[in-house]
């Protein structure tokens, strides 16, 4: 299937390693330009290299802090200079700390809202005026499904996740009128390189050994594993493709069918 990407101008944030990285290879390989942001200009650097040789495309990298309002505004700017526009916006930049409401500090808090939500709306709301201008375009927030099945050691991702989804549907009724959609797409545990971090932190948590925590995840999840870039890369091409334009204020998640409650009791026991 054609998904209709060449000639399009994408931003990817967080586009270094892990998903976003996936997702502007997979975007690449479909014929968009690319424009990509990480706080590291090495990494970035080389990604964007990186990708541009194995597919062709124009690949750009901006570095940018997007906890700086500034810093995002000037990272749209120059995406769109150097792209000539911007069809299409996937917000994936920065993560929040999982762990129970006992361990986690003010600060802690603070991370899970800053970058993970308010980066998004910082994009978003510098974006937007270039979207409504060109008339039209497409935004895909990559959350995550704990915005959706919550549980008790992820709540600060799980609030973050939960605001930028009220975010995606609420932009998608105000600006739909300007051909301008909206989706979400929530992942589960996909295999990237803060994965083992994450079961760290579990396993510190509940006090269980890393390899039973290591376990806790793909067991909640009907089909025995956790999800792998590419495979969230794959959905949010279609997602940010012409052809599903239409489909717009939802949410789609992509987890294998995960009942976090699964998890939680396995703590609990």
């Amino acid at each position: 299937m054609d998904l209709q990407l060449k000639g399009k101008k994408a931003l990817v944030t967080g586009g270094s390693q892990g998903i976003g990285r996936a997702i502007a290879l997979a975007l690449a390989q479909e014929g968009a330009d690319v424009a990509i942001c990480a706080r590291s200009e090495g990494p970035l650097k080389e990604a964007a290299e990186q990708i541009s040789t194995a597919t062709g495309s124009k690949v750009v990298a901006i570095p940018a802090d997007l906890t700086s309002s500034d810093d995002a505004e000037r990272l749209v700017r120059e995406a769109n200079t150097a792209l000539g526009g911007i069809d299409i916006l996937v917000n994936n930049a920065g993560s929040a700390p999982g762990g129970v409401i006992e361990t986690l500090t003010e600060d802690d808090w603070e991370r899970a809202l800053q970058l993970k939500f308010m980066g998004y709306v910082r994009c978003i709301r510098y974006t937007l005026p270039i979207m409504v201008k060109q008339g039209g375009g497409r935004v895909v927030n990559l959350i995550g499904n704990d915005g959706v099945k919550p549980s008790y050691w992820e709540i600060a991702p799980g609030a973050a996740n939960a605001a930028g989804q009220n975010l995606t549907k609420s932009l998608a009724g105000q600006y739909g009128k300007h051909n301008i959609s909206f989706v979400a797409v929530n992942p589960g545990p996909v295999n990237t390189e803060r994965w083992e971090g994450l079961v760290s932190a579990m396993s510190r948590d509940m006090n269980l050994p890393y390899e039973e925590a290591d376990q806790l995840a793909p067991s909640s999840i009907p089909m025995g594993r956790i999800a792998e870039p590419s495979e969230v890369a794959n959905l949010v091409a279609m997602m940010a493709s012409p052809l599903m334009h239409y489909v717009t204020g939802t949410m789609i998640e992509i987890d294998g069918g995960q009942e976090k409650a699964l998890m939680d009791r396995s703590r609990d026991r």
